[in-house]
């Protein structure tokens, strides 16, 4: 290497840290942190608008563990209710708890995926909220679990028995 060649490898390192930190230059000057997604929720009852099963920050960070969590407590262990830090009980139900107020895919879950590139494989299994099919499962009845019929906890088998011959 000669001397006379440092002129020409000083000034790609600049050209090249100019090309690197033109984000962080730009975000500066600009004075924009960046885009964030707003999401809709759109629910039919505006009490219900701030209800929700968990926390909005836990929701934020942790919805898809308790989601995780809630597909292992219904399949393996045949748990079906949720008990809330408010005292509250929900169904366990991605597809008629979640998307009650969270009910437009795109506008509420599809922009916060997609913002952070992530792909959840909830939809593999679940109907989205504008499938046909779920809307017509909204008229099949689906049997209450006990803990949420009366609001109490667990309870025997044949209590359940009787309150779904209540419902009938």
């Amino acid at each position: 290497m000669q001397m006379n060649d440092m002129g020409k490898i000083i000034a790609g390192l600049i050209i090249f840290l100019i090309i690197i930190t033109f984000p962080l230059w730009y975000n500066i000057i600009n004075g924009k942190a960046g885009y964030k997604p707003e999401l809709e929720i759109l629910t039919a009852n505006e009490a219900d608008r701030d209800a929700c099963v968990e926390s909005t920050e836990y929701m934020r960070e942790k919805h898809m563990d308790l989601l995780n969590k809630w597909r292992d407590d219904v399949v393996r262990k045949s748990l079906r209710v949720h008990t809330a830090p408010d005292g509250k009980k929900y169904n366990m139900s991605l597809s008629f708890t979640c998307m009650d107020c969270h009910s437009n895919k795109a506008n509420f879950c599809d922009k916060c995926h997609n913002y952070l590139s992530v792909d959840p494989y909830c939809w593999e299994c679940h109907l989205t909220p504008d499938d046909a099919n779920l809307a017509a499962m909204k008229f099949i009845e689906i049997p209450m679990p006990v803990e949420l019929a009366k609001n109490t906890d667990l309870q025997e088998t044949e209590e359940t028995e009787v309150v779904k011959e209540e419902a009938h």
